[in-house]
């Protein structure tokens, strides 16, 4: 009795040793389409379907170990049983396509949340994966300039690097959110949080920085005009807004009423909106690099 309660023991150890992994069918169209196509896809109706995820999640969570939760996309869940020659009417071939997408999908951890915010987290990591795919594609297709051979989408990454640098740095202390708008063939969006203590660099996550970067480098690699705008909170102080355009690869300072203007009009009706309590819209400040970009062909 005493090996067994031992063996016992070890295995619940173990158990929270190994990750897991939980594929989610975020909307009802994905979910109509798995029941259609597969017989083996037996969940009634999507909200009872969402319901015992959420119950899986949390029956994981008590046993300690960590969860993963990704987006599962029926098209892309096709394609990858065509390509590796799986059934796709079983339950251990959506397994191993939900393992593949935790490598390389749109994921989020489970830390407790509600299906109701987390399904709205996953969707909003898949837009964000989405976005910086397209425009890294977009860089990685600028190829070569005619005139000086320069390589134009690393070129233009190490130029948005650069300008970020500047912009955190000129920012101060304090809790920035940044958001980059480039309009393309897609419009891409990009958000930054970055936290700027009284002395040190910004402190900001990889990820979100890199993304913010790429998008930031396909508008300077288009010559897009888009725009960026940074908001900025500190203790006991109104929170500061400032603005820039996107002008030929530069970002162009906008003035202390363009920044009203942008913020306090509807962007669908172009109606005036109430300005916000305790917001001080600012003019964008110098952020014009040592090197100028240039006009590549």
């Amino acid at each position: 009795m005493a090996h067994t309660r031992n063996t016992t023991t070890m295995r619940r150890a173990l158990r929270r040793e190994v990750p897991s992994t939980v594929g989610v069918l975020a909307d009802e169209q994905d979910f109509a389409a798995m029941r259609s196509r597969y017989r083996t896809f037996t969940f009634a109706d999507h909200d009872t379907y969402l319901r015992q995820v959420e119950q899986l999640l949390k029956t994981l969570a008590t046993q300690g170990g960590h969860t993963t939760v990704a987006l599962f996309d029926p098209e892309d869940y096709a394609e990858y049983c065509t390509e590796t020659g799986l059934d796709p009417d079983t339950p251990a071939s959506r397994s191993r396509f939900t393992a593949e997408i935790a490598a390389t999908g749109a994921c989020v951890p489970y830390t407790g949340q509600p299906i109701d915010r987390l399904v709205p987290l996953l969707i909003h990591r898949a837009v964000r994966q989405a976005t910086w795919q397209y425009a890294t594609m977009l860089l990685a297709d600028m190829g070569e300039c005619a005139t000086c051979g320069q390589d134009i989408g690393r070129a233009a990454f190490d130029q948005a690097s650069h300008l970020l640098t500047r912009l955190l740095e000129e920012a101060g202390p304090g809790t920035h959110h940044l958001v980059c708008s480039v309009p393309a063939d897609e419009q891409l969006l990009a958000v930054l949080h970055a936290e700027r203590p009284p002395t040190g660099p910004a402190l900001l996550d990889s990820t979100e920085g890199a993304e913010f970067v790429t998008v930031l480098a396909a508008g300077i690699a288009l010559e897009s005009p888009g725009g960026l705008v940074l908001r900025t909170t500190t203790p006991a102080a109104p929170d500061r807004v400032h603005g820039w355009r996107l002008d030929r690869g530069r970002l162009i300072p906008l003035t202390a009423a363009e920044v009203f203007n942008a913020y306090c009009t509807d962007a669908d009706t172009g109606e005036p909106l109430s300005p916000e309590p305790n917001v001080d819209y600012r003019a964008g400040f110098d952020i014009t690099p040592d090197d100028p970009w240039p006009t590549h062909h």
